[in-house]
């Protein structure tokens, strides 16, 4: 009984440790070309190296970390070449999973939805960094995404966005409106709660398209 417990909390923190470094990979708190240092990555999680060994190789496969012979393991670079091919996938998934969502929310969904329309009904670009608006953005999206209850499109889509997501910190001090890039999920979110389909569907790909034209326009 105690093994069994013990594997539990294992994948408990490699659960939490994956999590914890893929945000900071995402929000360029790790720098793009920065080394990736197990020990201390293990330290300032309070976790031991096997769990954040564990997470490093998910995201390995998520192209946020690469590993060289003889020369370690860095962040990726950020390349904004990758914006069209990023986008080109954004654009046909983006607008199934808002839809599928307003199909298939549940009641705790649309609550959570709603929860994050308020949220993002009282942002302020005067009062939040750009990055609590980019944190709330990707709250967003991800409440949307687990609302499809496709385990296999929402992996892919938080994958797809969170390379997006590097992409937008990378200019987001060129970025003019970021505020009301952000505030566009307000009416999405209403079509997805309200629980029409059609709607949704075109409303996230606008957003897609806009988020690609935002980032053209700040190079």
């Amino acid at each position: 009984m105690q093994q069994v417990a013990t594997e539990g909390e294992e994948l408990s923190l490699a659960e939490r440790a994956y999590r914890a470094i893929r945000d900071r990979l995402v929000m360029l708190e790790i720098r793009p070309g920065a080394p990736i240092n197990e020990e201390q990555l293990a330290q300032s999680l309070g976790v031991g190296r096997t769990p954040v060994r564990e997470a490093l190789k998910r995201l390995q496969y998520e192209r946020l970390i690469a590993t060289y012979p003889r020369r370690g393991t860095f962040a990726t670079d950020v390349n904004i070449t990758d914006l069209a091919h990023i986008s080109e996938v954004r654009q046909e998934l983006e607008p199934l999973a808002a839809a599928q969502a307003a199909r298939r929310a549940t009641a705790t969904d649309r609550a959570t939805l709603t929860a994050l329309r308020r949220e993002l009904e009282s942002a302020d670009p005067r009062r939040h960094s750009a990055a609590e608006l980019m944190h709330l953005d990707l709250q967003v999206h991800r409440a949307i995404y687990t609302a499809t209850h496709n385990p296999y499109l929402v992996d892919t889509l938080v994958h797809y966005d969170n390379l997006a997501t590097r992409i937008w910190c990378l200019f987001v001090d060129r970025l003019t409106d970021m505020a009301g890039h952000v505030s566009e999920h307000g009416p999405l979110i209403e079509a997805i709660v309200a629980g029409d389909p059609d709607k949704a569907a075109h409303l996230a790909d606008r957003h897609v398209v806009g988020f690609e034209q935002a980032i053209r326009a700040a190079i």
